[in-house]
């Protein structure tokens, strides 16, 4: 998949991340989830998209970040990642989506070393914006981690 500078921000909690628009397919509104007798904490149940089964993920466990009551800004963003040379897709439930950002590249520092609560492998970089600092995600390691657990 290539990079592009476009970048999905969006909140979980109180965390602002980002996620280079390149793996996002959709955003949707909380559709009907089917949960899965014995599944892992993080996988909410699977939803029905134009037929297909597609995976829900509540990435707050991942993060360690306080699962949040669902309102009407939570929504659910469909990602593409590639894994052993396959395109996966899955849902991944956020708490609000807040805009498209566009960054070039060499605006973007590298992700620091965040201790426990974050996985540094899981960080690309880090976006400066409006006074605040934006966490880049590594989806593909993010969620193919998730996904080779989950065999899909």
């Amino acid at each position: 998949m290539d990079k592009l500078n476009s970048y999905l921000t969006f909140k979980l909690g109180n965390e602002t991340f980002a996620a280079n628009v390149a793996h996002v397919l959709h955003i949707l509104g909380i559709p009907d989830i089917t949960k899965m007798p014995n599944s892992p904490d993080y996988l909410m149940g699977v939803m029905n998209l134009r037929g297909q089964v597609l995976p829900v993920i509540d990435p707050h466990f991942r993060f360690k970040i306080e699962p949040q009551e669902i309102t009407k800004d939570t929504c659910i963003v469909v990602i593409e990642i590639k894994h052993n040379e396959e395109n996966y897709q899955l849902g991944s439930l956020v708490d609000s989506v807040e805009e498209v950002i566009e960054i070039q590249q060499e605006k973007i520092l590298p992700p620091p070393e965040l201790g426990a609560q974050y996985n540094s492998k899981y960080i690309e970089g880090v976006i400066p914006h409006k006074e605040k600092f934006i966490l880049i995600l590594n989806i593909t390691q993010v969620f193919s981690e998730l996904s080779s657990s989950l065999k899909i």
